[in-house]
């Protein structure tokens, strides 16, 4: 492992949760210079891997399987141990009634699919460093 792995590797942590694996990869690729990534297909996943892991955000789609966006931002917020974890809503659904829903739950940001590389890299590093 070189230096600048060992030195990733003790970076921040970011956690997709998207049943598309082709975003998730999309999402790995742009970000996985800069930051651990973790990778879910579903809400229910993302409410374990987060309690588990504690990442430092969460970028989660809203229509998933099993668990969608909505009800995993809620267990997520409503968890003492995990309530102070930013969550940003990555969806390809960009309707203002979505973007009320998800700021009722106490969503930190709302990215759009889809989305330019170096935008999402601007967006992660905002939310990354408001959470410091």
């Amino acid at each position: 492992m070189g230096p600048k792995e060992k030195e990733r590797k003790q970076g921040k942590t970011i956690l997709i949760v998207d049943d598309e694996e082709s975003v998730r990869r999309l999402v790995r690729r742009v970000l996985g210079d800069d930051y651990i990534v973790l990778e879910v297909a579903d809400g229910e996943e993302a409410v374990q891997i987060t309690q588990k892991s504690k990442p430092d955000l969460v970028l989660m789609d809203i229509m998933m399987p099993r668990k969608d966006g909505y009800a995993a931002l809620s267990e997520i917020k409503t968890n003492p141990d995990t309530k102070s974890t930013p969550v940003a809503m990555l969806s390809g659904i960009g309707f203002e009634l979505n973007k009320k829903l998800a700021d009722g739950f106490g969503v930190s940001g709302y990215i759009t699919k889809p989305f330019d590389s170096k935008e999402l890299l601007k967006t992660v590093g905002k939310f990354v460093k408001a959470s410091d």
